[in-house]
């Protein structure tokens, strides 16, 4: 079975088009359906459509619950100048979903028993690791598994933390390890390969300069998807 694995849509429905469009039997999602992007009520009637799994993100409680993102203040600042956007994209009944998404999840791909989570098993929403934090290992002591799948930093890696597998699919949406193409992972026979996805980013920044949003906020967050970086 292949697995296409996403994470941080981010609302940017070009993007997700141009990933859904790989060929894949099931769909996991690892959270993070909106916030900062332009359509993500769009994204978010998609993946629930499609998805056979999906979590919640730190951006989908605080879109659901009207809570703070939790994130730093610089990228709460662009997650608010797109929140009356994403509010008004999505009704009562979507949030609610939002709400309701599970903080993680246990499934076995092909044989081998993968924990699912937005950012990390002990902190299933907030706590930011890179690829080289040494903490990695920590968060797998004591969990009966082969492979634990996370999302939030918007950056694709794998590695091994005492002795088990690390995947981070990176960010459909909103790529921020300088390839602006969009990130996702496919699970095949007890392989992983990570991907890159080039589609229309103007279509993307033009659908934000659409959503009525501070041209300022929205000025920073077309160069982090035109470049896959964030701006100084």
């Amino acid at each position: 079975m292949r697995v296409l694995v996403i994470s941080d849509v981010h609302g940017n429905l070009a993007a997700l088009e141009a990933v859904l469009a790989q060929p894949h039997d099931a769909l996991v999602c690892l959270g993070d359906v909106v916030g900062y992007g332009p359509e993500p009520g769009a994204c978010a009637r998609r993946i629930r459509a499609e998805a056979a799994l999906v979590l919640q993100g730190n951006h989908d409680r605080a879109l659901g619950e009207g809570v703070p993102p939790g994130c730093s203040p610089r990228f709460e600042w662009l997650a608010r100048a797109l929140e009356a956007a994403g509010r008004a994209q999505l009704d009562p009944e979507e949030r609610a979903w939002l709400v309701g998404l599970p903080p993680t999840a246990i499934r076995e791909y092909d044989g081998r028993r993968c924990f699912l989570v937005h950012a990390t098993p002990g902190d299933p929403l907030y706590r930011y690791l890179g690829p080289d934090a040494p903490e990695w290992a920590d968060e797998v002591a004591g969990l009966d598994l082969d492979t634990l799948l996370v999302g939030h930093t918007h950056v694709q890696f794998e590695r091994t933390a005492a002795g088990r597998r690390v995947i981070n699919p990176g960010s459909v949406g909103q790529p921020k390890d300088g390839d602006p193409r969009a990130a996702c992972a496919i699970l095949e026979n007890g392989a992983v390969r990570l991907e890159r996805v080039p589609y229309d980013v103007e279509r993307a920044t033009a659908a934000l300069a659409q959503t009525g949003a501070d041209s300022a906020a929205v000025a920073v967050l077309a160069e982090l998807l035109r470049t896959g970086r964030v701006p100084p």
